[in-house]
């Protein structure tokens, strides 16, 4: 039977590559989007060229509303698709990006990424976990920048690092039931987050290669394989880490 995989905001970027790669070990992926729903059925058709099962549901992490009711589309899905009511593996990735000082940082920002990068990551988890099969696997996504400071960053950095004592907590309370937990904390990596700042913007680009050992930003396949191998059977021993992927970043 084959593993069945949710990557949350994997639409496009990030979470799209982690989907592919996913199914390139041969796992079924239901794909989640905010609101771009063609760039989220384009990530279905190219899941199914792979051989692969696959869907797309909408879901705002930021709101529970969304949350409660993709968890019961969840299990529709898994019955009428796929034949199953459970499923493997929960991979955290939606988020955006809001960089602004301390000084400059308003409330409307700081409570929308601990909406979507905290809170939605806690109660989507919560909301799904009767539905993780038993030895199951929960990849939550970082960052670099909560190892490191960066002028902006501070309320990002600061809610990813709640993320990471919570992917703590999950491993414990969570292996009873042979379900792991793990971080994974990429560095600057060339996609559209902040509005495409690292891969767009060469003085920024060059900024972050500048920090980085291998001398450059990632882009989407330095991440994606490495989530998608995080998840298999090989991995069954890793629990409660941070795994940071940033080709070196300040060290």
């Amino acid at each position: 039977m084959s593993k069945i995989a949710i990557v949350t905001g994997s639409s496009r970027g990030l979470g799209r590559n982690t989907a592919l790669n996913i199914a390139g070990k041969g796992v079924d992926v239901i794909v989640t989007y905010q609101s771009n729903v063609a760039d989220a059925e384009a990530v279905v058709r190219d899941i199914e060229a792979r051989g692969r099962k696959a869907t797309a549901l909408q879901l705002d992490v930021g709101t529970l509303r969304s949350i409660a009711a993709f968890a019961g589309q969840v299990e529709a899905v898994l019955r009428e698709t796929f034949q199953r009511d459970r499923f493997d593996y929960l991979v955290n990735n939606a988020g955006h990006g809001d960089m602004a000082t301390i000084a400059d940082t308003t409330e409307e920002q700081f409570d929308a990424l601990v909406n979507v990068h905290f809170k939605g990551v806690f109660f989507l988890t919560k909301a799904l976990l009767p539905l993780i099969a038993e030895g199951g696997r929960i990849v939550n996504l970082s960052s670099g920048l909560t190892r490191i400071s960066y002028p902006g960053f501070s309320a990002y950095s600061a809610v990813k690092g709640a993320v990471e004592i919570l992917t703590l907590y999950m491993a414990k309370e969570f292996a009873s039931r042979g379900i792991t937990a793990n971080t994974v904390a990429p560095g600057a990596i060339e996609t559209d987050f902040l509005g495409g700042a690292v891969r767009d913007m060469p003085d920024l680009n060059k900024t972050f290669a500048g920090m980085t050992a291998l001398g450059r930003v990632g882009v989407p396949d330095d991440i994606g394989p490495m989530i998608a191998n995080l998840l298999s059977d090989d991995n069954r021993w890793i629990t409660g880490q941070r795994i940071e992927v940033s080709g070196g970043q300040v060290i």
